[in-house]
């Protein structure tokens, strides 16, 4: 079992004719993902990449079936997008816009609240499932299948764990990241929570970064649930000035909690094998995983 995508989800493109729309969709088809069509409005009708164009989420849901849906929208209009998938019925909403107005996510978090979906992001660099399915910009030739989870904050830090798991001779369920603004969907914990619960994962990577709660909220909910699988985690942003943003707009150190060594020591007591650089994050799951 893998989580959230796989090779029976059916997979549109919001923004499918755009510049990255079409870029990533090739690559993502190019993998061997279902992408069954996507949406631009005002080219309904049309061909592109060999796929359909529909002038709405609706439309495109009708006809395909798609249950997933992958967001390349500019800023100013990704909330309207994510509002309409969640509309139309897609199950899992990812949102790869970087730079959503946080006032447009604080409404797209009260329409979603009480639909039956799951947003991962914004500004995130996807999900995927080696193997099977690839919904979002990470490089696919990385990932091999295996058993370890990996829910990472940050995009390039996904692919670098990745690719230090296969290269210890392990692979990967699936690899989620949630992305980096102040409000995004799926927290660490939720992500977490999934591959505790997925029979094929055996242990789990979790990357972190200074700023939120998302980490320490995620660390006490594993230790309150019995710490059932390994998890192996990291904080990034250890020597980053307090009060500055450090790339990610979430990232900014605000209260106590926030810092990557409080971060850390709160993982480290809730019983998570925490690493100091993310070099050693292969040789640890290894390690862990026996």
């Amino acid at each position: 079992m893998s989580v959230l995508v796989n090779k029976d989800s059916k997979i549109i493109v919001q923004g499918f004719t755009g510049s990255e729309g079409t870029f990533h969709a090739g690559q993502m088809i190019e993998y061997g993902t279902n992408v069954v069509g996507g949406v631009t409005p005002g080219k309904g009708g049309q061909q592109h990449l060999e796929k359909p164009v529909f002038n709405t989420v609706s439309e495109a849901v009708k006809e395909t079936g798609a249950d997933v849906s992958i967001i390349f929208v500019p800023p100013a209009f990704a909330a309207d997008a994510i509002m309409e998938a969640a509309n139309a019925g897609i199950k899992v909403i990812i949102t790869i816009t970087e730079g959503i107005p946080v006032a447009d996510m604080i409404k797209v978090a009260d329409y979603i609240k009480d639909k039956d979906c799951r947003l991962v992001g914004p500004n995130c660099p996807g999900v995927i499932t080696p193997e099977e399915a690839k919904v979002g910009i990470m490089p696919g030739f990385v990932f091999k299948k295996g058993k370890v989870g990996i829910v990472s904050k940050s995009g390039t830090l996904t692919y670098e764990a990745a690719d230090q798991v296969v290269k210890q001779g392990l692979g990967i369920t699936t690899a989620i990241g949630i992305g980096g603004d102040p409000i995004i969907g799926t927290t660490t914990q939720e992500a977490i929570e999934m591959f505790m619960n997925d029979d094929e994962t055996e242990c789990i990577v979790m990357i972190g970064e200074i700023g939120g709660q998302l980490e320490a909220d995620a660390a006490r909910w594993i230790k309150d649930n019995g710490n059932k699988k390994p998890v192996v985690g990291f904080i990034a942003g250890e020597t980053a000035p307090k009060g500055r943003t450090m790339g990610h707009a979430g990232a900014i150190v605000g209260g106590s909690e926030d810092t990557a060594e409080a971060k850390k020591a709160i993982m480290r007591e809730c019983g998570i094998y925490v690493v100091d650089s993310p070099a050693e994050i292969g040789k640890k799951v290894k390690e862990v995983m026996g």
